[in-house]
């Protein structure tokens, strides 16, 4: 974390979408769980290391803990956010207490490296993928985060502590909460959901206005004036670029009843339109980041391969939008690229046509980096 001592100073956070180091990547890290798979597609993590090679090259294994973020840590080097916010859709475990579902992701815990490496503040963990190793394999997450003081949110030992907001201090009493929640629509067995005695995900119930005023309970319990709040909301299928009506109701509820100043949404497998709404930034789908799809065939024509780095600076008076800044970027052979400028061109095309309907359109600079403009 950078911290900032100017309490006049605009506040920059990093936001990415799913960052997904287990499976495949897991594989290639310094240390591994057992690759068994139990998908229909894969009985192996090391299978989509093999499709990773096919479609680009060797991947270089054992990399190091550098090694993935590539590009990336030049970027977080140029811009120097407070802090750094992440979904880390995996578990940290080698736990065998697999859920029955189809997909299963872990991380080794000696691996956890690869997080603090590129100067992780907060993982998120109300996602579809935390207790794919069971109640025992999100315990062992979050002891291992906390062994390496790398704050959560959105799961937890009971119901209480999946609904606290992470507090991230700046200095000069200035904090930043990341209050983070799953819905069943990005794939959330109801059965995860934490309860009074049970460990689990914050889930929410529904998308309604109601859930916004059980945010807005949540937060007031911690919130202090001048904090800037993150909503960090795991939500909606893999697919499609359609936005619910729903999730846009939500969203600005959010804002409204809950005096949320960013929406972190995320679970599509690609960027989708973004939304300012009364001066508050609202991200419906921020894609994958990190991921072992390379290779992998059926969704070209979304690019999922394709990222982008969030860079969000906020007034720190107000919460209000000051500017949003986006780095294109590409896996390949497991390792974050910058964007060729074609690559960039097509990102700022699809922002800019699904954003024309929500009041907001993008420009590339010289350097094929992206900017957001609202109405």
């Amino acid at each position: 974390m950078q911290g900032t001592a100017d309490p006049a100073r605009p506040i920059t956070l990093f936001l990415c979408g799913d960052v997904m180091t287990g499976r495949g990547i897991d594989q290639v890290l310094p240390h591994s769980n057992d690759p068994v798979l139990f998908e229909p597609y894969a009985r192996s993590a090391r299978d989509y290391v093999t499709l990773a090679e096919k479609a680009n090259g060797p991947i270089p294994a054992p990399v190091d803990f550098e090694y993935i973020w590539g590009d990336a840590l030049a970027e977080l080097a140029r811009v120097r956010p407070d802090l750094r916010i992440v979904n880390l859709e995996t578990a940290v475990t080698t736990s065998d207490d697999r859920a029955h579902k189809g997909i299963h992701y872990r991380m080794h815990p000696a691996n956890v490296p690869v997080l603090t490496t590129a100067g992780i503040d907060c993982a998120v963990l109300a996602n579809n993928h935390v207790l794919d190793w069971g109640r025992a394999g999100l315990a062992e997450t979050l002891a291992t985060l906390a062994d390496v003081d790398l704050a959560t949110a959105g799961a937890g030992p009971d119901l209480a502590a999946a609904t606290a907001p992470a507090v991230l201090p700046l200095g000069r009493n200035r904090r930043v909460l990341v209050h983070a929640l799953g819905h069943e629509s990005s794939g959330i067995p109801r059965g995860w959901a934490a309860t009074p005695e049970r460990s689990g995900v914050a889930l929410l119930d529904d998308l309604s206005p109601a859930a916004a005023l059980e945010v807005a309970a949540h937060l007031r319990e911690v919130r202090r004036p001048g904090d800037i709040v993150v909503a960090s909301l795991h939500w909606g299928g893999n697919w499609g670029h359609h936005i619910p009506a729903e999730q846009r109701a939500c969203a600005r509820a959010l804002i409204d009843a809950a005096g949320v100043d960013i929406v972190h949404g995320h679970s599509s497998h690609h960027v989708k339109g973004i939304e300012v709404y009364r001066d508050r930034l609202i991200l419906y789908g921020c894609g994958d980041f990190i991921s072992d799809y390379e290779g992998i065939s059926g969704y070209e024509t979304f690019r999922d391969d394709l990222g982008l780095m969030y860079f969000v600076t906020v007034d720190p008076a107000s919460g209000a939008l000051c500017q949003l800044e986006m780095t294109p970027t590409r896996v390949k052979r497991f390792r974050l690229r910058r964007a060729t400028p074609a690559e960039s061109r097509w990102l700022e095309a699809v922002l800019n046509r699904e954003g024309e309907a929500l009041g907001t359109r993008v420009t590339h600079d010289d350097d094929g980096r992206l900017t957001l403009h609202w109405d």
